[in-house]
């Protein structure tokens, strides 16, 4: 279970995130929607101790996080797929799996890098292509599976969607499921795409200039439709 209590979030003199409040149980799959800017990759970032400063309280298990660096926390099994990807572009695919897999704690081995492979048809053909020469769709594909091969306890995505074709979209989609399904993580998945996190997830938050606006079910939200249209159309 991640609770999150009364999280401010800087950067400098910036104020980012105010007073944010949430819990999250185990094995929760959860959208945190919000236009550009909003606030949600400063909210996943608070949560790994990337970037921002934050005050607050993080606690994970009853156990408060503190100043636990962003390394203690992916050992726990906190599992960050950036925006950008951060894909090894001198490395190839496999050779990226293989990183994932030897930075992986022993006990949550639970698959070889071939094996996680295996689970993703459009990366087997290019296996042995580097890193840097692949399209967006295919980087993100790799990015998913290289969080898989870590066996998560919480999976951390921030606009997986973005600049996609629809087809990797929707494997996008089921990709997330599977990896949900099979570990039994928590999914914290910050997306502009009303579709793809309905797909992705069972709860929805909406942030709005670093606030917590909504919280709810996909049934509570889409029983209010001004929600969708004050806090996530473009103005």
């Amino acid at each position: 279970m991640l609770e999150v209590c009364g999280l401010n979030s800087y950067y400098g003199d910036s104020h980012a995130l105010f007073d944010i409040s949430l819990r999250i149980g185990a094995g929760a799959r959860v959208a945190l929607m919000g236009r550009n800017g909003a606030g949600k990759s400063t909210f996943v970032k608070s949560i790994m101790n990337a970037e921002p400063q934050i005050a607050g309280e993080i606690r994970w298990e009853g156990v408060d996080l503190g100043k636990a660096s962003s390394t203690d926390r992916a050992r726990a099994g906190f599992c960050f797929v950036p925006e950008d990807r951060r894909i090894l572009g001198s490395l190839t695919t496999l050779e990226n799996l293989r990183m994932a897999w030897e930075g992986t704690p022993r006990a949550r081995r639970t698959r070889t890098p071939e094996e996680v492979l295996a689970q993703y048809p459009m990366l087997v053909p290019i296996r042995d292509r580097l890193g840097g020469v692949l399209s967006g769709g295919q980087q993100q594909l790799l990015a998913l599976a290289r969080a898989a091969i870590q066996n998560p306890t919480l999976l951390l995505l921030d606009e997986p969607t973005e600049g996609l074709a629809p087809k990797i979209v929707e494997e996008l989609a089921a990709d997330v499921r599977r990896i949900c399904d099979e570990t039994g993580c928590a999914l914290i998945l910050c997306e502009q795409s009303v579709w793809f996190s309905r797909q992705c997830t069972d709860e929805v938050h909406v942030l709005d200039s670093g606030q917590l606006v909504f919280s709810g079910s996909w049934a509570e939200f889409d029983a209010d439709p001004s929600i969708r249209s004050r806090h996530l159309s473009v103005a």
